[in-house]
């Protein structure tokens, strides 16, 4: 391969600087779930991070899809830009990475039409297209989610679907690989790590967990994560996501 740990984590500072590397406390955001996929062939590297959530301003909660890759698969196409400049700006901007969401809550008539940032509606969401009927009150704090008001908002539902039914708001397989070269394997999941506090300026060239996931992405070694920091990507560790 090559690549090396250098090469790799300035990618990623870089996407850091441009606001494209996920931002766990990003005010637009309520965080619910995340998890990060790394990739590899002979020749080349790919991360995926998933960030569940809920943005009031984007009306349903997704799953924003990151990655980063020596070779991104599948880009967004020209007609997706009004012009051939605005096209070859975003090549040019985005040389190693891409952004995608997904949408696993199929129906659209669960919120309160009153008060679109709480539940009501129907009284149930399609997850997967899995009928979800909405819990009562005293299961939100059972699986640690403290209710703000006397009814639940939209980004505590989505808090605690991914406690729930975590493997249902994350990425299936094809969704997840939307941007991976077909050849490449998966040679890593976690469900939990260290991430940096990109709003006090960290950059990922600074944290010990992709220092270590830059060193597996060229060697293939496993044996190079180990984590000495405790885990901080759930969402109670990021108190001003979604508070803007």
């Amino acid at each position: 391969m090559n690549w090396t740990s250098e090469k790799i984590l300035s990618i990623l500072n870089k996407c850091t600087e441009k606001y494209t590397f996920p931002m766990l406390d990003n005010g637009y955001v309520y965080l619910a779930a995340t998890r990060m996929s790394l990739f590899r062939s002979t020749e080349d590297w790919a991360i995926v991070i998933e960030v569940f959530g809920f943005s009031p301003r984007s009306s349903i909660p997704d799953n924003h899809i990151y990655t980063f890759a020596s070779k991104i698969h599948q880009r967004k196409e020209r007609s997706n830009y009004a012009t051939d400049e605005f096209y070859q700006k975003y090549l040019t901007n985005n040389p190693h990475n891409e952004s995608r969401f997904i949408y696993p809550i199929d129906n659209e008539d669960w919120f309160d039409e009153d008060e679109p940032e709480f539940i009501g509606g129907s009284g149930y969401c399609l997850l997967r297209e899995k009928k979800i009927n909405f819990p009562p009150l005293d299961e939100y704090p059972r699986k640690g989610v403290t209710l703000e008001a006397e009814k639940p908002q939209v980004f505590e539902l989505c808090r605690l679907l991914a406690a729930q039914e975590r493997s249902h708001v994350l990425a299936r397989e094809e969704e997840k690989r939307g941007n991976i070269l077909p050849e490449m394997k998966q040679i890593l999941q976690l469900e939990e790590w260290h991430h940096p506090d990109v709003v006090k300026d960290e950059l990922p060239s600074q944290c010990k967990t992709f220092q270590q996931i830059a060193q597996i992405l060229v060697t293939g070694d496993l044996t190079h994560y180990q984590p000495t920091l405790k885990p901080n990507t759930a969402w109670q560790n990021w108190p001003d996501g979604g508070t803007l």
